[in-house]
C-alpha cells in the first residue's frame, strides 16, 4: 500500500470539485475525479500533476457504480483512499407548486441519494486507512435556514447536514472523521444556469440583484482542505453563509422576517 493521500472526488469536472481536485493534487495528493462530464473531467485533470489523478465516469445516483468507481480507483491510487469528498450537486429554486416531478427528483437523487450511497460505498475503505481517514460531504449555507424559492434544494442540503452529524457519531468508533463545507453562492458555472426549467433568469443575476456576494470558488478548496486536516463538523463559507448562521441562532424573529421580503436568489 502507498504512502501517498488519496482522495476521491464527486463532481470533479467543474466548479467546486475541480478547484479541491487542482488543490489537493498540488499539494501531493493523489486525486480521484469522478462525474459523468468526461471531458470536464480531463479538463480538470489537466491542472493536476502528471500521474496524480485517475478518471472514473460515475452517476452518483448509481449505487452498484459507486463500488465499481471506488474498486478502480483504490487500484489506480495504489490500495488505499483516505478520503471521499461526496461534492456531486445540482441546484434547483422557484416556487415549489412551480417545480416539476422530474426536476424535484434529479435534485433529491442527486443531492440526497448520492450522498448516501457515496458515504455508504466508502465506509469500508475509510476504516481501512482510518484513523485519519475522512468523509466530507458538500451541504450549503441553504442547510441552515430555509429561504423561499429554494424548498427542494434546501431540503436536499439540510438532509446532507444531517448525514453529516449522524455518520459524525456513528463512525467515531471506526475513527473515521465526517465533516461538511456550507458554501453559500460560489463562483462557479452554476451559477450561469436558471434556476428551474421553467425560469429564463441564471442564478448569478438573481444574486447579484438581491445585493449578496459571489465568492471565489479558491476560497471553498481551501476550506476544504482545512476540513479535511481539521476537527470542525461542519465550515462555512462566505459572508452570506456566516451572517445567516448568525441570525438563525441569536435572531431568529428577525431573519423570519427578512426571508419573508427579501429578495429570492433563486427565484420563487
Amino acid at each position: 500500500m502507498t504512502d501517498r493521500k488519496t482522495i476521491f472526488i464527486t463532481g470533479a469536472a467543474s466548479g467546486i470539485g475541480r478547484a479541491v481536485a487542482q488543490l489537493f493534487g498540488a499539494r501531493g495528493w493523489f486525486v480521484g475525479l469522478a462525474d459523468v462530464n468526461e471531458a470536464g473531467m480531463r479538463e480538470t485533470a489537466a491542472g493536476i500533476p502528471a500521474g496524480a489523478s485517475s478518471v472514473h465516469k460515475l452517476d452518483v445516483r448509481d449505487r452498484a457504480a459507486w463500488d465499481e468507481a471506488l474498486e478502480a480507483f483504490a487500484a489506480a491510487a495504489g490500495g488505499r483512499i483516505d478520503a471521499v469528498f461526496n461534492n456531486a450537486g445540482v441546484p434547483l429554486g422557484g416556487q415549489l407548486i412551480d417545480n416539476n416531478v422530474a426536476e424535484i427528483e434529479r435534485c433529491l437523487d442527486i443531492n440526497l441519494k448520492g450522498v448516501l450511497f457515496g458515504a455508504q460505498a466508502a465506509h469500508k475503505w475509510l476504516k481501512a486507512s482510518a484513523p485519519g481517514s475522512c468523509l466530507l460531504n458538500t451541504a450549503s449555507a441553504a442547510g441552515i435556514y430555509g429561504t423561499p424559492g429554494a424548498s427542494v434544494y434546501s431540503a436536499t442540503k439540510f438532509g446532507v447536514r444531517a448525514i453529516t452529524e449522524c455518520l459524525d457519531a456513528e463512525w467515531a468508533g471506526d475513527g473515521i472523521k465526517v465533516a461538511s463545507l456550507m458554501p453559500a453562492f460560489i463562483d462557479t458555472p452554476l451559477l450561469d444556469h436558471a434556476s428551474n426549467q421553467g425560469d429564463n433568469a441564471d442564478i448569478r443575476g438573481r444574486v447579484q440583484d438581491a445585493g449578496l456576494e459571489i465568492t471565489p470558488v479558491s476560497e471553498v478548496a481551501d476550506a476544504a482542505w482545512s476540513a479535511v486536516h481539521g476537527k470542525a463538523l461542519h465550515t462555512r463559507v462566505g459572508k452570506t453563509a456566516h451572517r445567516l448562521a448568525f441570525a438563525a441562532r441569536w435572531m431568529p424573529g428577525q431573519l423570519r422576517k427578512q426571508t419573508r421580503t427579501a429578495l429570492k436568489p433563486l427565484g420563487g
